[in-house]
C-alpha cells in the first residue's frame, strides 16, 4: 500500500494480520462528467441567474489553493452561463477567498482560473486592508462583520467553494466563503473565539465538532455573517480523494450548502468498530498536506480511531512550513491549561489550530513525517521522522506486543466515526 506524500508517495509495508482495516471514503461513483455534474447544479439556478441584467457588476468568490475545489472546471461554466446572460467578461471579477492565508502567487491564480486565466480579473481578499473592507452589521453575538467592499459593492454577488468536514466549524464550504473567507482579520477572531466556552479553563464548546452543525456556535456565527451579505446564490463541489469533482450543490446558500453537507456525511464517514494501537494517516498528499495548519485536519480525523495513549504516524511533507508565521510561536505554551488562558487573552485562529494540536500531541504519541526540522517537531510535542521507513520502526518501539493498526490513506477527506 503506498501513501502519499506531497507529490510523490512512501510504501507501507505491514503483516496483513497487523491491519485492522483501511478508513477510506464511500465515493460513489458519478455517472457524469464533471463538466455535466457542474452544468446540471447550474440548471438548479438559472431562474436567480435569470435575474441577472447586462450592467450587472458580479463578483464571484473562491477558495485559495490550498482548498482543491475543482474551480478550474466550475468557473469557467459559471462565466459561460453569466455570458449568456448578457454580462461580458469585463464586468465579472474573481475575488479569492484567503481569509487570513497568504496571498496567491500568478501561478497558483492560473491553476484556480483554469481556461478564464488572463481573461477575467482576478484579486486576492486581504483581511488586513481597512479601506477595503465595508461593514454590513453586527452578528447575535456582536461581530463587526466588515468584509470586501468589492463583495458588498457587486450588484451580484456568488460563492462558490469545496464542501468537506472541518473540525470545529463542522463543514467548510458554504457561508465560509464569506466569514472568514472574505472577512476582517477582526471578524475573523471573533468568530472562530466562539469555539471556546465561555469563562476561563472552560476549554473547547462540545457542539463545535467535525460534521455537526447543529447549534454549533461557530457555525452559527458563520451563517448570520452570510445572510448579512445576502448572496445570490452558491455553487459548491463535493470531490473524490483523487480530486474528482463527484457531485455539485447550488441554489440558496443556506439551503444548497446543508443539502451538500449532508450528502458528505453520509459518503465521507466510515464507522469503526474498534480505535486502534496504532494509526498510519496519510493527509492525501499536496495540496493537503501544504502546511501543518492544513494537516493538522487529518490529525483531527485519524484522532477519533486512535485509543488514548496510542500511535498516530502522519505524514504531512509542509512544503510551505506551518501555514502561518504566528503559529509556532504559541508551542513556547507547554502546558495546557496555560496555552487555553494564554488564547483567551489574545485570540488568533492560528493559536487555535496549535492549541488544538497540543492537545494530541500530548494525549497521543505522534510521529510527524515532515520536511520540517526535528527540533521543531519537538518543539510541538511531536516526534520527528523523515520517511516512512523510520517513522514505522519508531512506532514499533512504542506499541504493546499485539498491535493493531488502522490506516487512513486520504486522511482529509474521511471521518472515523
Amino acid at each position: 500500500m503506498n501513501l502519499k506524500y506531497g507529490s510523490t508517495t512512501f510504501p507501507l509495508d505491514l503483516p496483513p494480520e497487523r491491519i485492522a482495516g483501511v478508513i477510506e471514503a464511500s465515493v460513489p461513483t458519478p455517472q457524469a462528467s464533471p463538466e455535466e455534474i457542474i452544468a446540471t447544479a447550474l440548471d438548479g439556478c438559472q431562474a436567480a441567474i435569470s435575474c441577472f441584467n447586462r450592467g450587472d457588476k458580479i463578483v464571484i468568490v473562491t477558495s485559495d489553493i490550498t482548498r482543491h475545489t475543482g474551480s478550474e472546471v466550475y468557473l469557467p461554466l459559471l462565466v459561460n452561463r453569466l455570458n449568456l446572460q448578457g454580462i461580458p467578461d469585463q464586468d465579472i471579477e474573481i475575488l479569492i477567498a484567503l481569509g487570513i492565508h497568504r496571498s496567491q502567487s500568478a501561478h497558483e491564480h492560473e491553476k484556480i482560473l483554469g481556461a478564464l486565466s488572463g481573461r477575467i480579473r482576478v484579486r486576492d481578499h486581504d483581511c488586513d486592508n481597512s479601506a477595503e473592507l465595508v461593514s454590513i452589521g453586527r452578528t447575535s453575538n456582536g461581530t463587526d462583520v466588515r468584509i470586501n467592499r468589492r463583495a458588498v459593492e457587486a450588484d451580484r454577488l456568488i460563492l462558490t467553494g469545496v464542501i468537506g468536514f472541518h473540525y470545529f466549524a463542522g463543514f467548510g464550504g458554504g457561508r465560509k466563503s464569506v466569514l472568514p473567507g472574505i472577512a476582517s482579520r477582526q471578524a475573523c477572531m471573533a468568530s472562530h473565539f466562539a469555539v471556546l466556552n465561555p469563562g476561563q479553563g472552560s476549554g473547547k464548546n462540545q457542539l463545535a465538532v467535525t460534521g455537526n452543525l447543529d447549534n454549533n456556535p461557530v457555525h452559527q456565527a458563520m451563517n448570520e455573517a452570510c445572510a448579512l451579505a445576502d448572496p445570490d446564490f452558491i455553487l459548491n463541489t463535493v470531490l473524490a480523494p483523487d480530486k474528482r469533482i463527484i457531485a455539485a450543490f447550488a441554489g440558496h446558500w443556506q439551503k444548497a450548502h446543508e443539502a451538500g453537507c449532508r450528502y458528505y456525511r453520509e459518503h465521507f464517514s466510515y464507522p469503526v468498530q474498534h480505535k486502534a494501537d496504532v494509526v498510519f494517516v496519510s493527509c492525501g498528499g499536496f495540496p493537503k498536506d501544504i502546511n501543518l495548519i492544513q494537516a493538522h485536519k487529518s490529525m483531527e480525523y485519524a484522532a477519533q480511531a486512535l485509543k488514548d495513549g496510542g500511535v498516530m504516524v502522519l505524514l504531512a511533507e509542509c512544503r510551505d512550513g506551518f501555514g502561518n508565521a504566528t503559529f509556532f510561536n504559541w508551542f513556547r505554551h507547554k502546558r495546557l491549561d496555560q496555552f487555553e488562558a494564554a488564547l483567551r487573552e489574545q485570540y488568533e485562529i492560528n493559536g487555535q489550530t496549535a492549541y488544538s494540536t497540543m492537545q494530541k500531541a500530548q494525549r497521543f504519541r505522534i510521529i510527524l513525517v515532515s520536511e520540517f526540522p526535528g527540533q521543531q517537531v519537538e518543539e510541538m510535542g511531536m516526534l520527528p521522522a523523515k520517511t516512512l521507513d523510520a517513522a514505522l520502526h519508531m512506532a514499533k518501539r512504542l506499541l504493546p506486543e499485539d498491535w493493531k493498526a488502522l490506516v487512513m490513506p486520504e486522511g482529509g477527506s474521511v471521518l472515523p466515526v
